[in-house]
């Protein structure tokens, strides 16, 4: 089904994302979830198509990025799946990837963000191209400020943007490059 390897986590399966997943994606609820086998949790997506669609036409323009798009998190004891998330493309020539997440409101306040973020990091640093790791949040103490802090990100800067006002930048620096361990709270 998929070229790329499922990253596995205590309580999810990541599933890369190929063209024909994105595709049944995009063409509806009941085809993504008769391909995928797998039941869809209300309000799984707050993205949208048309981040399905930016995704699906990256991976056709630049097949070699596969990969480095959308994953879908599938709740393993539920079959479920609860959100999105992946990376805004393949690592730039500084090294560095860009992350983004989502869950479905019934699935919140579980850690199942936080873990889905850890399996996406773990996946980004098997591949030695990626020095570090970037994320964008709301320019307040939220959720996915509160995400990025348990997986070991430090805000490094703060950025006014017309459309969504205050936002902030996060790093997270590969380990080797500091001389540390990832080690998750």
């Amino acid at each position: 089904m998929v070229a790329e390897k499922v990253v596995e986590t205590g309580n999810l399966r990541l599933v890369p994302c190929d063209a024909q997943l994105l595709k049944m994606a995009i063409k509806g609820n009941k085809q993504l979830s008769e391909f995928l086998g797998v039941s869809l949790a209300d309000h799984w997506t707050q993205f949208g198509v048309g981040a399905l669609q930016y995704a699906l036409d990256q991976i056709l323009a630049r097949p070699w990025e596969l990969g480095w798009w959308t994953y879908f998190p599938i709740h393993k004891l539920d079959n479920m799946l609860i959100g999105s998330g992946g990376y805004k493309g393949s690592p730039t020539e500084e090294g560095t990837v860009e992350l983004g997440y989502e869950i479905a409101p019934g699935y919140c306040n579980r850690g199942l963000a936080t873990e889905m973020t850890r399996g996406l990091i773990m996946k980004a640093f098997t591949d030695n191209r990626v020095k570090s790791i970037l994320a964008h949040t709301l320019g307040q103490a939220n959720a996915s400020t509160t995400v990025l802090t348990k997986c070991g990100f430090t805000k490094i800067e703060e950025i006014e943007s017309t459309e969504d006002g205050l936002i902030w930048k996060w790093e997270l620096i590969r380990p080797e490059l500091v001389g540390g361990v990832i080690t998750f709270c």
